[in-house]
């Protein structure tokens, strides 16, 4: 099991295998866009991974596609209904204070 800080909260959940970031943001109280209820059609969850990538998912072809088409997109950047939880490392997110998706 995997714990999970939110920033710039300082909230921190645990995070079991399988789980999405996003149903784990949420879990934790805090607010975050997800127009498209985790399709990854919008990208309003595009979050930053601050840490702990290992532990994450691969991003998949339909989540690369939709970061593509985003504005400010960085290497950390990742869309919280899309990834899930795969190892035992601990995990660091940053929320972008703006809705980046469409």
């Amino acid at each position: 099991m995997s714990l999970l800080t939110i920033m710039p909260s300082g909230k921190t959940i645990e995070a079991a295998e399988g789980q999405t970031l996003l149903e784990l943001i949420l879990a934790a109280g805090e607010s975050i866009p997800h127009k498209c209820d985790g399709n990854a059609k919008c990208g309003s969850c595009h979050i930053f991974v601050q840490s702990g990538r290992k532990s994450l998912s691969k991003i998949s072809p339909l989540e690369n596609e939709k970061l593509d088409s985003i504005v400010g997109v960085s290497s950390k950047s990742r869309l919280a209904c899309q990834t899930r939880i795969a190892g035992a490392e601990d995990i660091s997110v940053e929320l972008l204070g703006f809705a980046s998706g469409f």
